[in-house]
């Protein structure tokens, strides 16, 4: 019997948003996916605050109790850290694919951030045998649709995946996710 793909879900900045929004998305994605999939949901510290210097070591203890194949997915701020995180540090293990869920760009032409501008060779940085996917509602009012374009710029083997009719929170419908990290997809 083959093990479960892995998944690991980081959630978005915001109090409660764990609890209260990104589970939502998180529930979605279990049932689009069924079995065969363990998805590892877990709780960021001082959710309400984001920061580079307090997510990033909670995300690479997530990363480290993954095996070869598995799946790495961030919402919002959450997708943005975490890509920083494995552009600051390679993981040890394969990754199948890096997901970012409406993800804001920060850097050059998005929005402001020392903390954790992205760097500019991002791309370069990243696994290159790992596709990465970069989900973005059209009708998102939080991280504006343009910065979908920002990543694709910044990792030019991104597929970019644009919904319309979509907001933030991809109407708390990761359908397309799911089928995008399917094994076997590219």
């Amino acid at each position: 019997m083959a093990a479960a793909q892995q998944i690991l879900f980081i959630q978005g900045g915001g109090a409660g948003t764990h609890d209260a929004w990104d589970d939502k998305l998180v529930d979605s994605l279990r049932r689009a996916l069924g079995g065969g999939h363990e998805v590892r949901y877990p709780r960021m510290p001082d959710e309400g605050e984001p920061s580079y210097a307090g997510w990033a070591p909670a995300i690479r203890s997530g990363l480290a109790g993954l095996t070869d194949g598995a799946v790495v997915a961030g919402h919002s701020v959450g997708g943005t850290i975490l890509v920083h995180a494995l552009a600051e540090q390679p993981p040890e293990r394969r990754l199948a694919a890096i997901v970012l869920i409406a993800a804001p760009f920060v850097g050059r032409g998005g929005w402001p951030g020392d903390e954790f501008e992205l760097p500019g060779d991002l791309g370069a940085r990243l696994p290159h045998d790992v596709p990465v996917h970069v989900f973005h509602g059209l009708d998102d009012e939080t991280a504006p649709p343009s910065h979908a374009d920002l990543y694709a710029r910044a990792i030019p083997r991104a597929q970019v995946h644009r919904l319309p009719g979509r907001d933030h929170q991809l109407n708390g419908d990761l359908s397309e996710v799911a089928e995008a990290i399917r094994p076997g997809k590219p």
